[in-house]
């Protein structure tokens, strides 16, 4: 006899909702990148540990260098993403309200000019200006990072079907209510995208912040680079990009989950 229970009708709809999304796309989203991820870190650690390597690359690819300089990378990622987060949305909101809707275009432009500078003159003025470290690197990392937020947060507002922000107001719903309950769930998928880019934006970035003392796998290719070890700029550059890799899966599994049905 069929489970009839209340939690397992709840379990059956959340699976059918989940499976919904599951398409050739998602399937190779959810599964190919972790699979790539982890190939790529087990041939350097089969690399690793068979290679016969120098003095120099010994040093620059030793394990606890690497790991420390991963954490740095990941630290100078997430810090510098929460900061986009907590700036990039709510500006992108108070620029669809209002009066204040004829100064987006304004302020998007503003973004694009930032984001169109050289990244390494950005963080480098920075440096000078505010002294060398992570904090300056964060300061110049979320500055350049913001656009993608920024213009995803004003487009999935705008995005927002009218006769449903209408429907709210009809109900009794505040314009606080109706941004909360109604226009921001529905434009979060477009949100996380956003997001998503900026993450992997600031992956690539973020190996710059060593040229001003902000720590990250930058210092494995600079050292590669001015040692002349080619073994270590390439495996710098892999160890980047499985990076990349593995935090754009985490930004598509959450655009994925953050969607709403029949979306």
């Amino acid at each position: 006899m069929a489970d009839t229970t209340p939690e397992a009708g709840t379990t059956a709809t959340t699976t059918k909702r989940f499976g919904g999304r599951l398409n050739a796309e998602a399937l190779i989203v959810l599964f190919a990148i972790p699979v790539i991820v982890v190939v790529g870190f087990g041939t350097y650690a089969i690399w690793h540990a068979t290679a016969t390597l120098d003095s120099v690359e010994e040093s620059s690819l030793a394990w606890p260098t690497i790991w420390k300089q991963i954490w740095e990378h990941v630290q100078l990622t997430f810090v510098s993403a929460f900061f986009v987060v907590v700036i990039a949305v709510p500006l992108g909101v108070l620029l669809t309200r209002g009066r204040a809707k004829v100064a987006a275009p304004i302020v998007v432009g503003g973004a694009n000019g930032g984001q169109a500078a050289p990244s390494v003159g950005l963080i480098v003025l920075f440096a000078m200006w505010l002294g060398f470290g992570f904090r300056t690197a964060v300061i110049a990392l979320t500055l350049y990072a913001i656009l993608p937020v920024l213009r995803n947060t004003i487009v999935g507002l705008q995005g927002v079907d009218p006769t449903l922000v209408e429907a709210g107001r009809g109900v009794g719903m505040s314009a606080t209510a109706v941004l909360l309950r109604v226009e921001l769930p529905l434009a979060l998928p477009v949100i996380i995208a956003g997001i998503r880019t900026a993450l992997v934006l600031l992956v690539g970035t973020a190996t710059l912040a060593t040229f001003i003392n902000g720590g990250g796998l930058g210092a494995t290719l600079q050292a590669g680079i001015s040692l002349l070890r080619y073994s270590v700029i390439v495996w710098g550059a892999v160890l980047v990009a499985l990076l990349a890799l593995l935090i754009e899966w985490i930004g598509r599994v959450l655009e994925m989950l953050a969607r709403p049905k029949g979306v």
